[in-house]
């Protein structure tokens, strides 16, 4: 009798732990699905594009359409980042035929997209145009120093030959993405700053690991010399939501 009622309990709980497993994992599952709908980067970078995220136990699947390569790239490393995320099966296509490396097209867009990471230029206010490899800057700076530094940027993107500043330095507002989205999650601080680096020349070949918490960004791998160590340093301090950086890579 005991024996049978030993064998009637453990089936019980074995079915109510089959049960209760499918919730647990929805939970989690619609957890990510939400946290990435509501990152900072999907409600600002992210917002114009239609992009469609599915969990299922922890691996997700991005599927629809962007404008851009580098916002698909930017979709990716900001769900990677999420708790519970398992992996990411990327499925994202651009719209239209995307264009050639190194060609003006890619070049603008990968220039667009590093001012816009970087808090201390004017994105929102800069036009980039590209002729032959040679980037031409127009808008308004808030300062002399803000134009020098959005030159820099420029000139650091992997492909540029050069960059003509004809930005006008005056009293221009400067851009609301900050003001209307407010503090932003570490998931999409990871994804800023691994992009960043990637898009600028000086660090694109480091295999650099990237660790946030609570806007406090901790990296991780080699640089050649304390010089690219610290130039990782100035570029991820700059980076939209960071607060500081713990920079552990090692010089070799």
């Amino acid at each position: 009798m005991k024996a049978k009622s030993s064998i009637s309990l453990m089936v019980t709980v074995a079915i109510l732990l089959f049960i209760s497993t499918p919730a647990r994992t929805s939970d989690m599952d619609d957890r990510i699905e939400s946290s990435a709908r509501n990152s900072y980067v999907f409600k600002t970078y992210l917002r114009g594009d239609d992009i469609k995220i599915q969990s299922r136990e922890g691996v997700v699947t991005l599927t629809g359409v962007v404008s851009e390569e580098s916002r698909r790239g930017l979709a990716r490393e900001t769900v990677a980042g999420l708790p519970e995320v398992k992996s990411v099966d990327n499925r994202l296509v651009v719209k239209g035929a995307p264009p050639t490396p190194n060609s003006d097209a890619w070049l603008a867009g990968k220039v667009k997209a590093t001012l816009l990471f970087h808090r201390s230029v004017n994105a929102g206010f800069t036009e980039v145009a590209v002729k032959d490899g040679i980037v031409t800057l127009r808008g308004d700076a808030t300062s002399a120093a803000q134009k020098d530094l959005t030159t820099e940027y420029a000139k650091d993107v992997e492909g540029v030959k050069d960059v003509d500043n004809e930005m006008v330095v005056s009293a221009a507002p400067e851009t609301t993405m900050e003001k209307v989205t407010g503090q932003i999650d570490d998931a999409s601080i990871t994804a800023l700053v691994k992009m960043a680096l990637l898009f600028h020349r000086s660090t694109s070949a480091l295999s650099t690991k990237v660790e946030t918490n609570d806007g406090v960004v901790t990296l991780y791998g080699k640089a050649n010399n304390a010089t690219e160590k610290d130039l990782v340093n100035k570029l991820v301090n700059d980076i939209n939501g960071v607060k500081s950086v713990n920079n552990r890579m090692t010089v070799e």
